[in-house]
């Protein structure tokens, strides 16, 4: 069996019963496939199997990428690269449905790569995407809770988030120390415009580097204390920022943006 690289977040899935409910979670007969981190090639051969139209891997492994040539040869794309160094909208004119057994370390940087990027018009259809448990949580988290913060307002933002189910380690070789967590992502039909998604994070970084303490510190730094803005959005400065909605925080971005214009 190949060994798993530590460096590189390897963690090959292998669980026949896991495999299966990833690829049949939505209609992927004659889609246009994308499958970042294929690994030793578990996912990929059950993704053939639903006879897809196209099947493109990206595998920063140059080991694990030749294998993958020799295994599947005119069946799939090979791209032996970093994925956070791929435009993926260049890769195929058509949409995509993405899946990715994510490496831990890297997994929020890919997720807030690709939204902070989006255009107005999606370049793929579904994300089927496995994170850590923990990342995950963060994710899907709602205002008011602890786990509750930037990533949960990147990805929500553009986002309808689904959590599939959680994984055990023994679905893995080698065995993760934590849980993970499959989640799914479409794309909303309707969307809080912002000129620019670089400012989201920027607000968003900004608040949430003091997310113990009130909002009052990071309000005035971005904002210079205007009251006028903290009477139409209705904030109280003595919250903290994970007691502020998605919403607030998009419109919060937006008076920024508009001070700045």
């Amino acid at each position: 069996m190949i060994k798993a690289k530590k460096s590189l977040g390897q963690n090959f899935l292998i669980d026949e019963n896991i495999l299966d409910k990833i690829v049949s979670l939505i209609q992927i007969e004659k889609k246009n496939i994308l499958e970042i981190g294929p690994g030793t090639g578990n996912l990929t051969s059950n993704i053939l199997k639903k006879n897809p139209k196209i099947v493109i891997v990206i595998e920063k492994d140059k080991k694990l990428a030749e294998k993958l040539k020799q295994n599947f040869r005119n069946k799939i794309t090979v791209i032996n690269k970093d994925i956070l160094e791929i435009d993926e909208t260049s890769l195929i004119s058509g949409k995509l449905i993405v899946f990715g057994n994510l490496p831990y370390n890297i997994s929020t940087e890919i997720l807030s790569k690709w939204i902070i990027n989006l255009k107005d018009n999606f370049w793929f259809d579904h994300l089927v995407l496995m994170f850590q448990k923990e990342v995950a949580n963060r994710i899907i988290s709602k205002f008011n809770s602890s786990s509750y913060g930037r990533i949960s307002i990147l990805a929500n933002w553009k986002l309808e988030i689904i959590k599939i189910c959680d994984i055990k380690p023994e679905a893995f070789y080698p065995k993760p120390k934590v849980d993970s967590s499959l989640l799914l992502f479409t794309p909303k039909n309707k969307i809080f415009k912002l000129k620019d998604p670089k400012n989201l994070e920027k607000v968003t970084r900004v608040f949430f580097n003091h997310r113990r303490k009130m909002l009052k510190k990071p309000y005035n730094q971005l904002f210079n204390g205007n009251q006028n803005i903290l009477d139409k959005l209705k904030i109280d400065l003595n919250l903290r920022p994970q007691n502020l909605d998605f919403e607030t925080y998009y419109k919060l971005v937006r008076e920024y943006e508009y001070l700045r214009s």
